[in-house]
């Protein structure tokens, strides 16, 4: 699928990931065949539960030209431009530094051949020096927007020394590349005497894990500021709801007056046998009306939309998109045709009971033009599915052979599998349609597999 994409986040997370454009509008539709086993449904794992502690929404201005800032150096010159705008562009430049790196890191470790693997570190290395220094050529001499160049500036060098670091550990093992590989320590050795020479950090700091990562953290939202998007997040029939609650307490009250009244026709004196009666009518009361409220609720929620999120620019709060997001849990009979045909496709033997909850997100750009530079903005949402394996069998099993009349066993871990099929509509209404084989077990999600893509208009 070229313009949305599926991948994994963390150990028990994926995220999807989209583009769109200035008045744009897309839907995506997410199916979640949950089996049996799992233990997850209605009861285990209400919708707002999941919604609430799971699912995250991310949007921020986006390039696909990584390797060329689109918010040039003299933008992030004090003398070009007015002073107010400084911040915002060098957020820009920050993030666009910051994103190229996490994006380039990542296909290089990829690579596991050391002939390609160190020649592309050592590019990747001096593309990022580069774009630093062109960074560090503007320092401000303004007390107040040396604050802000100084956290960009401390974030950017810690960052690009961890991300090395990290590429140099899970690097090829391989002797011929020894002076590669000193390049890239030296490197990394720049940055951290950099920081020092500068006294971006304390020396508590520094000797403290948890409070450099922590710190680093704050100034990674802190460049964030005018290029990911704030968002608030509203619940929908939040008055329905009321109005339900109320009119089923309403008929039910009525129907306790009735029983009421007419037991106390029955009994011209307040005995022990007419406080036991009045006792069961509202303990009755209490025991079904909770349940006929949800039973009544959900049957009149089926199909509505539950929360909007709306994206504004954190700079002048002018709005840019809104997006209204469903989930429900639903039966076999509510699914998609096609949706239903890939599902059809499984095996009979991973044809097994499951629990189907289905995600929809329907986001439409409010703003008609971007920043100078930009085309796109980003929609990313993360779900963790660590809410679904809470249920899952603990332990590992043993797996027994016989070899050489000796008897030899191995341990094998429990493993379980997520259907997940994707659809996505954009706004001429062509769909992409592509089912992804989740497995994983109580810690991490070991694979995920895309099986079949269909495109249809």
């Amino acid at each position: 699928m070229h313009k949305i994409k599926l991948t994994q986040d963390e150990n028990l997370s994926f995220r999807v990931d989209y583009q769109l454009l200035p008045s744009d509008h897309q839907r995506l539709d997410l199916f979640f065949s949950l089996p049996d086993e799992m233990g997850i449904s209605s009861k285990t794992l209400t919708e707002e539960q999941y919604f609430h502690h799971s699912i995250q929404n991310h949007s921020a201005y986006y390039s696909d030209q990584l390797h060329v800032p689109l918010v040039r150096s003299r933008f992030i010159s004090q003398k070009k431009g007015e002073q107010s705008d400084y911040r915002l562009n060098l957020n820009l430049y920050s993030y666009q530094i910051r994103t190229a790196l996490d994006t380039d890191v990542k296909q290089t470790l990829k690579i596991k051949d050391s002939k390609t693997f160190y020649p592309q570190a050592i590019v990747l290395a001096e593309q990022t020096s580069a774009l630093l220094k062109k960074l560090r050529r503007y320092t401000p001499s303004d007390e107040k927007l040396r604050a802000y160049f100084e956290n960009a500036d401390n974030y950017l060098s810690w960052q690009v020394e961890q991300s090395f670091l990290k590429l140099l550990s899970s690097a090829p093992k391989s002797s011929d590349y020894s002076s590669e590989r000193k390049f890239l320590f030296d490197f990394c050795r720049r940055e951290s005497q950099y920081r020092a020479d500068n006294q971006y950090n304390s020396q508590i700091t520094l000797d403290d894990p948890n409070r450099i990562t922590n710190k680093m953290r704050l100034l990674q939202r802190l460049i964030e500021y005018g290029v990911v998007f704030q968002k608030k997040t509203k619940s929908l029939n939040t008055y329905l709801n009321r109005l339900v609650k109320g009119t089923v307490t309403a008929v039910i009250m009525a129907a306790v007056m009735v029983l009421v009244l007419n037991a106390r026709t029955n009994f011209t004196e307040v005995t022990v046998a007419f406080v036991g009666i009045l006792g069961v009518i509202y303990g009755l009361r209490e025991i079904f009306k909770e349940d006929i409220t949800r039973v009544i609720w959900r049957r009149i929620q089926k199909g509505l939309p539950k929360w909007k999120i709306i994206y504004s620019h954190s700079v002048n709060k002018s709005r840019i998109a809104t997006q209204t997001i469903w989930l429900e849990y639903i039966r076999n009979r509510d699914l998609p045709k096609q949706v239903d045909r890939l599902y059809q496709t499984r095996r009979q033997q991973n044809k097994q009971a499951a629990q189907l909850l289905h995600f929809r997100s329907d986001t439409r750009v409010n703003a008609k033009s971007f920043l100078p530079g930009y085309d796109d903005i980003q929609q990313r949402i993360y779900f963790n599915l660590t809410p679904f394996v809470r249920f899952l069998k603990k332990g590992e099993g043993r797996l027994y052979s016989l070899e050489n009349n000796k008897i030899t066993k191995q341990a094998v871990e429990r493993r379980y599998q997520i259907n997940v099929v994707l659809m996505h509509t954009d706004k001429q209404k062509h769909q992409q349609v592509q089912r992804f084989k989740i497995t994983l077990n109580r810690s991490t999600i070991i694979n995920i597999e895309a099986l079949e893509v269909r495109e249809a208009d």
